[in-house]
């Protein structure tokens, strides 16, 4: 299992101008193999899908691929020398980045999936390097010790189980090191490797299970009534956010108080994200520490981006709600199960016959049976009600009596 691990860099001004240089290198030859690439697919494609039985096929070039490019490395050194002072690995990881772009866009993912056109990078827009590969023992206290670069102060917001050469190997391995400059300084992203493998607890309940449904009246609603408000914290700060956008188009482009205009922007757009993505993670560690099974819809969400609603569906993040609570059920050994989302508000909670409604109505009355609560609570019950029925929680109920049932016929040790 891999886990990432974010931590604040405190680099002198020798590492943040030496920082600055490698990203502004790497960026040019980011774009110098893309372009390569691209040069590649032009000249060696055809514009219509037919052609003469008789005509002249010219002969293909090389098509540049990662070991291709690779090889290219040694002869960059020598013809331009300032690029001896990264890292190699380092500047083989732009080779695999360049790689993985331009396989997304001709061949998709695992799903058929293709991605847009690779786009060049500006240099402002290339954030991030990495090490892929980085010694055991590099942390020392509150310093890491990066590859030509030197010792950085780390600050260590929360330790790292790290394991150790002559340690048991129950605690995580260093596999990674990527370094990010984002609007308010430098950061740096540990990705560690867990050899254990996640299991659900043996003492789950199956009982304990809830139903949530995410809405935009209140952020979450539970089977049990409960409900968590919104806290849309984009909308509470558009008012901030329209007088620096103003302050960044009244400055003359190019110049410096236009950059700096711009880096307060940023700012001000990272406080609000860094505040919904906590409010996720509380929002997330509450409800697993109360219930062993959590059901959600699986939500279309980007195709609730292209309505009307678009901006309160993004200033709540679902999506990034449920992959965290996903994730985070994981590591506990817990379950986060996933349902379908269709006619969870039409249908009756208690009886299942379908009652249409609007979105505007609010509240759920059905004239089959007269349960009258309200439309997400309801809708909140129909997700744990298709939940119990899934064979996950079936064969995870079967396997929590069968043991109960052991345990109710084994004597227990007399001790002498």
């Amino acid at each position: 299992m891999r886990i990432a691990y974010q931590y604040r860099l405190k680099p002198t001004k020798d590492q943040k101008e030496k920082i600055d240089n490698w990203l502004s290198m790497l960026c040019a030859q980011y774009n110098y193999l893309l372009a390569e690439r691209f040069s590649w697919y032009e000249q060696n494609r055809c514009s219509i899908n037919a052609c003469p039985l008789v005509c002249h096929i010219p002969e293909l070039r090389n098509n540049p691929d990662y070991y291709s490019q690779k090889k290219t490395l040694p002869n960059l050194k020598k013809s331009h020398p300032w690029y001896k002072e990264i890292h190699s690995q380092v500047l083989q990881d732009v080779v695999k980045r360049v790689k993985l772009a331009f396989d997304r866009f001709i061949k998709g993912d695992s799903n058929g999936k293709r991605s847009g056109r690779p786009r060049f990078k500006k240099r402002h827009r290339y954030r991030t390097f990495t090490y892929p590969q980085i010694k055991e023992g590099c942390l020392e206290g509150n310093l890491i010790n990066l590859p030509k670069i030197g010792k950085v102060k780390i600050i260590l917001h929360r330790p790292i189980p790290v394991r150790e050469a002559s340690a048991t190997p129950n605690g995580f391995k260093i596999k990674t090191a990527s370094i990010t400059k984002k609007c308010d300084g430098y950061y740096l992203v540990l990705s560690l490797e867990d050899k254990t493998v996640p299991k659900v607890k043996p003492d789950i309940n199956p009982e304990s299970i809830i139903g949530i449904d995410v809405g935009l009246k209140e952020f979450l609603t539970t089977s049990e009534g409960e409900t968590v408000s919104i806290p849309q914290y984009y909308r509470r700060s558009q008012k901030r956010l329209r007088v620096i956008q103003k302050r960044v188009s009244r400055r003359k482009k190019g110049g410096k108080n236009r950059l700096k205009a711009i880096k307060q922007l940023g700012k001000q757009h990272k406080k609000v994200s860094d505040k919904r993505k906590d409010f996720h993670f509380k929002t997330a560690k509450y409800l697993l520490s109360k219930y062993d099974v959590i059901a959600h819809e699986k939500l279309n969400v980007k195709g609730l981006v292209l309505s009307r609603l678009a901006k309160s569906v993004l200033d709540a993040g679902w999506s990034s709600f449920l992959t965290i609570l996903a994730s985070k059920a994981l590591n506990a050994g817990l379950l986060a199960i996933p349902v379908s989302a269709r006619n969870t508000s039409q249908n009756c909670s208690s009886c299942s016959k379908k009652v249409p409604k609007k979105l505007h109505v609010r509240w759920h009355d059905c004239p089959h049976c007269g349960c009258s609560l309200d439309r997400d609570h309801n809708a909140a019950i129909n997700i744990k009600n298709r939940a119990e029925g899934q064979s996950v929680l079936k064969a995870q109920r079967l396997l929590s009596d069968s043991r109960t049932g052991w345990e109710a016929y084994t004597e227990p040790v007399r001790s002498v």
